[in-house]
């Protein structure tokens, strides 16, 4: 069988010893490869729920589909006058005929192939803005469910299996619509329109195709029913190596400096092994399914040639008929085949598209709240004085049995400013994800202007709080597009952007760009440096006026002195905010109205910088190590 490119590797690669502790998994004999499984994972949308959406797009695109459809029966109706008049022609000669007889006939050939290719390229090029536009169209909506993933959902995923998602699986999805669609479109109307020529010559001769059909029928049902599960173990692997390549590349240097270079070598090689298992199970697949189908294309031939014979035998058809038949048959073999072929893409292509609308199943996660007895949502309402929160009872595991918060209680009050200090690992980072609702609590609550955020929907929480970390985004676009995005309507007053820009002097550097707020910025573009990038960010958080700002080391990208003094416009900005600053500088903490202590998951000490000091415990041996005092 011809094999058409698809967006695939075929290749199976090599099979490394995998690391203790890395299950490889195994090929099960009549089962795709076993793997481990990720119940972090991003969800997979059902069989049924992918037919719904292919229903609504035929729906969608009833009138351009039946004009597709109708263009290529014609084609194929014009492809078949050829073999038709071939035979005519069969039967003039054995007659007797006149040259000019056979020459108009040659013509009627003529004619009848350049209408056939008149209509494919009409065919063709109306199946491409089908397909074009039904592309676009699950492009878009991905995009949308994706920028409406929880930060939650995708920190536990991991950015490998989004990746996969929106690289391997779209190009699999593209090919599919752009390709494998198409022609089995015009295999389908190309093999029905020779059926019904092969019945109008002769209804026996559709005989001559059962044994090929049953041995079609029986080799793909056997294929299909094991490929899917196959196609989604193996996107499955590429969502875990995407995801391992990832980490190695971003945690190069710690890797370097820990020594541990050739264990992350043999935890890529176990991953490359797990895709190596999938892709051999597939391809398995298709070496018992692929050997039956060229039998059969040929077998075809052969038994439509033996019944044409039998029938002309009895007087029921002529030469040239037998002829007909034959050349129809021949014919039908190479749009069948590609066709079939195409159902492996198609395959490859749904469980792609699977995996796309999977994402737009992931909602975030919204439940009573505590003591309400409600329906989810029902306790999200702002009860309290805005900016005031309390946190009671909180404990929270990122992996079941292994608690990184342990039991936290914490009032604010509206304004106040607030720094966490404590050591690496101690929870800081975690508390503040809670505050800013990125994490639901394992048990406990948190509230903020009285309204339980896990009782809110996403929209009420972030306009409660804003979780500013140290990683900021530069998005490919003006300065003035890249502030707006804190905003719902991006053609906000300029005078509004200026004085954010103010607020956390950035102004003056914005100015000194070549076209102001108009400055092309982000990838190929103007260059920002990360104090520059992360100044943007907060200026960002100036337009969103939250109630509560939580800043994860939000100024660690800027030197101290720079950082000293936009903190301090800052505040003044945010005067009647309530400030959380998780603290790496500990004059963050000097300057809070209070300081907590996290360590071991639990609030340690809380009080001022003065009392803290006085007190002689944590924060005292931490301020005075960082003054390097003995």
């Amino acid at each position: 069988m011809t094999q058409t490119s698809d967006p695939r590797t075929r290749a199976p690669g090599r099979s490394p010893a995998p690391p203790t502790g890395h299950g490889t998994g195994t090929t099960r004999p009549g089962g795709p490869p076993t793997a481990p499984v990720d119940p972090s994972a991003l969800p997979v949308a059902s069989t049924s729920a992918v037919w719904r959406r292919l229903r609504l797009a035929g729906r969608e695109h009833g009138v351009l589909l039946s004009q597709v459809v109708a263009l290529y029966a014609l084609a194929t109706g014009a492809a078949l006058v050829a073999p038709w008049v071939l035979g005519l022609i069969v039967d003039a000669v054995r007659e007797g005929t006149t040259p000019g007889r056979v020459d108009a006939m040659a013509v009627v050939i003529v004619v009848s192939l350049l209408a056939n290719a008149a209509l494919l390229l009409g065919a063709v090029a109306q199946s491409i803005r089908l397909g074009e536009g039904l592309l676009a169209e699950l492009r878009e909506e991905f995009v949308r469910a994706v920028l409406r993933l929880p930060l939650g959902t995708v920190e536990r995923a991991g950015t490998g299996d989004l990746v996969a998602r929106t690289g391997r699986d779209i190009n699999a999805l593209n090919y599919m619509v752009r390709d494998s669609v198409p022609q089995i479109a015009t295999g389908v109307a190309t093999v029905l329109v020779i059926l019904v020529a092969q019945a109008f010559l002769h209804p026996a001769l559709l005989l001559a195709w059962v044994p090929s059909v049953l041995v079609i029928w029986v080799s793909t049902r056997w294929y299909a029913r094991r490929a899917p599960d196959g196609y989604l173990a193996e996107m499955g692997t590429y969502s875990r190596l995407t995801q391992g390549v990832s980490d190695t590349v971003e945690g190069a240097h710690t890797l370097e400096a820990l020594g541990r270079q050739e264990w992350q070598d043999l935890r890529t090689d176990a991953d490359v092994h797990r895709a190596y298992l999938a892709e051999r199970y597939t391809l398995w697949l298709r070496t018992v399914w692929y050997p039956p189908l060229e039998f059969s294309y040929m077998f075809a031939s052969a038994t439509t040639f033996l019944v044409a014979g039998l029938l002309h035998t009895q007087g029921e058809m002529s030469l040239g008929q037998i002829a007909t038949a034959v050349f129809l048959t021949v014919q039908m073999a190479r749009p069948l085949e590609h066709m079939i072929d195409q159902i492996d893409n198609v395959m490859v292509g749904f469980t792609a598209l699977r995996r796309l609308l999977g994402v737009q199943d992931t909602e975030e996660p919204v439940r009573p709240a505590a003591g309400s007895g409600g329906a989810p949502g029902t306790g999200g309402a702002d009860t309290g004085e805005p900016g005031a929160v309390e946190i009671r009872g909180v404990r929270f595991g990122y992996v079941p049995g292994k608690e990184v918060l342990r039991g936290v209680d914490l009032d604010l009050r509206p304004g106040e400013r607030l720094a966490m200090v404590g050591p690496s690992g101690a929870g800081k980072s975690t508390l503040g994800k809670l505050l800013a609702g990125v994490y639901l609590p394992g048990s406990g609550t948190v509230r903020v202007g009285g309204g339980d955020l896990a009782a809110s929907t996403p929209e009420e929480r972030r306009e409660r709080v804003i979780l500013l970390s140290q990683e900021s985004h530069v998005f490919r676009g003006t300065v003035a597009e890249n502030l707006a995005l804190a905003l719902e309507d991006e053609h906000v007053d300029r005078d509004r952007l200026w004085r954010a820009l103010e607020a956390v002097d950035a102004d003056s550097w914005v100015r000194a760009l070549p076209e102001g707020l108009d400055t092309r910025v982000g990838s190929g573009q103007e260059a920002l440096d990360p104090a520059h990038v992360q100044q943007l960010a907060l200026a960002r958080v100036v337009l969103a006026d939250p109630q509560v700002l939580v800043l994860d080391e939000a100024t660690s990208m800027i030197d101290p002195r720079s950082a000293r003094r936009l903190e301090g416009s800052l505040a003044g900005v945010l005067a009647g905010r309530t400030v959380v600053a998780i603290a790496h500088r500990l004059y963050t903490a000097h300057d809070a109205d209070r300081v907590a202590v996290v360590d071991g998951g639990e609030i340690v000490e809380l009080g001022t910088h003065d009392e803290l000091l006085a007190r002689g415990g944590s924060y005292a041996a931490l301020w005075h190590a960082w003054h390097g005092e003995g």
